[in-house]
């Protein structure tokens, strides 16, 4: 079973309150119920972090190397255009990244500097965004010969 580490950036936790013409009404709480929902019925584990602090995240992300997560799906927010030790971070751990967000990032003129170390980006969907990073990595992981994802889960 797959195990996929979710990070939340700065401000996520406040979904559902935080300008919902961009981001919908839908609550971080009720979000994470449905997401927990789709790892039940697709058959992979998912654990769940927020955090406003780039040094949690970047500590977050250590510990989940070292407890083998599979990959990475991150909505970074704010981090994105000021993350680069978040992006060091990202470039040494061992497991795959997919970048989500809810809104069209480059059509308001936004550039993540993360996403040069992910393998795919999700943006413009609202919550669906979510949904279709994790379906992403899912594919990324199964299509990943299976002699390199031993020998990950050995180191």
């Amino acid at each position: 079973m797959p195990k996929i580490l979710l990070v939340q950036g700065p401000n996520m936790s406040y979904l559902g309150r935080r300008q919902p013409e961009l981001y919908g009404r839908t609550t971080a709480a009720q979000l994470d119920a449905q997401l927990r929902a789709h790892a039940r019925a697709n058959d992979y584990r998912l654990d769940i972090f927020y955090t406003h602090s780039e040094a949690e995240a970047i500590e977050c992300l250590y510990r989940a190397a070292d407890e083998r997560v599979d990959g990475l799906v991150m909505n970074p927010a704010a981090f994105l255009f000021a993350g680069y030790a978040l992006r060091d971070c990202l470039r040494a751990v061992p497991f795959p990244y997919v970048e989500v967000h809810m809104t069209n990032v480059e059509k308001r003129g936004i550039h993540s500097i993360l996403a040069e170390t992910a393998v795919g980006l999700v943006a413009g969907f609202g919550i669906r965004s979510y949904f279709l990073g994790i379906e992403a990595l899912l594919g990324h992981l199964r299509a990943q010969p299976r002699a390199a994802a031993r020998k990950r889960r050995r180191a």
